[in-house]
């Protein structure tokens, strides 16, 4: 390859060896934290208004950087957000009400928890980490990790916490309103194992416990 395109073989594998420029680790930081509110809005959040909540958070980034990493890993908007969704049959997933209330002084142990997910780059990529956090210890209690976002891997924290903890029937289970937690699958679980779900509004990332702020 590099005899066809003319470029000195030592050179290029003192490129390969070279360090991540300061630019570039600030991008991957960013780009993890974009990932996160993206996913946390429903994948729907386009750029603007990613850029608005990273903002909020005192981080200072510009809107066409934010966009500029999000076409670069295939981050859109979802097309026609902020219409009235069409309802075609079946059964619509719907939020729990917020029953925790940012009550998040909890007294006793196992009676209220905390769930999220977030992005770990490795060497193999970037993998997604969801953990379950005791509000009352405020230690992990479960956690699962796999190379998607989907249902499995918050089922899969959630399960790891109560082989572990064994919690009596009413611990409640906060969460926001991304789509692994309005699925029917999460919510089939909490009610098998006695769990009560409460969730906070759709895709407001700043509602959650302070242990994932």
């Amino acid at each position: 390859m590099c005899r066809v395109l003319r470029v000195n073989r030592a050179g290029y594998y003192a490129w390969l060896r070279s360090p991540d420029s300061e630019r570039a680790k600030e991008d991957d930081r960013l780009l993890g934290l974009i990932k996160h509110h993206w996913l946390a809005s429903g994948s729907v959040y386009g750029h603007r208004k990613i850029t608005t909540d990273l903002r909020d958070l005192g981080e200072r980034c510009s809107r066409h950087r934010v966009h500029r990493l999000m076409r670069t890993e295939g981050l859109r908007a979802q097309v026609g957000y902020g219409r009235k969704p069409r309802f075609h049959g079946g059964m619509q997933c719907k939020a729990a009400a917020n029953l925790l209330d940012r009550q998040f002084d909890v007294t006793e142990p196992d009676t209220a928890w905390a769930s999220d997910f977030t992005f770990i780059r490795t060497h193999e990529g970037w993998m997604y980490l969801a953990v379950v956090i005791d509000l009352f210890s405020r230690q992990v209690v479960g956690w699962a990790m796999r190379d998607r976002a989907d249902t499995e891997l918050v089922v899969q924290a959630l399960l790891s916490a109560v082989w572990r903890r064994k919690p009596n029937a009413g611990c409640l289970v906060h969460s926001d309103q991304g789509s692994v937690y309005t699925s029917d699958d999460w919510r089939s679980f909490l009610a098998s194992h006695g769990l009560v779900c409460s969730m906070s509004r759709r895709g407001n990332c700043h509602r959650r416990p302070p242990d994932f702020e």
